[in-house]
């Protein structure tokens, strides 16, 4: 059951990078790629909250790789959320 939930999640992420890659300029331009962007924007905004106040910190803390990886993904998710929510947010300030 978790590998079937494991995978429509790593699954619908995908498709959100072949949007982005595939249609970049409309997402930028168009009304309803700009709300995408805001949804994309609030998604990954959730998960950058999720990976510092839901996630236990026993996963990472005290271990070099994995808080590596923490760090790392935490800037991926924080650089995706400005993105997205920037795209938004500057279209309504036009």
């Amino acid at each position: 059951m978790m590998t079937t939930h494991t995978f429509f999640i790593a699954f619908t992420v995908f498709l959100m990078g072949v949007l982005c890659l595939t249609s970049a300029k409309d997402i930028v331009e168009t009304n309803l790629g700009k709300s995408i962007s805001l949804g994309l924007g609030i998604f990954w905004s959730i998960r950058l909250f999720f990976q510092f106040f839901v996630y236990s910190k026993q996963l990472w803390k005290g271990k070099k790789f994995e808080t590596f990886i923490h760090i790392l993904f935490s800037i991926f998710w924080a650089y995706f959320s400005i993105i997205f929510l920037t795209i938004y947010l500057t279209s309504k300030l036009r």
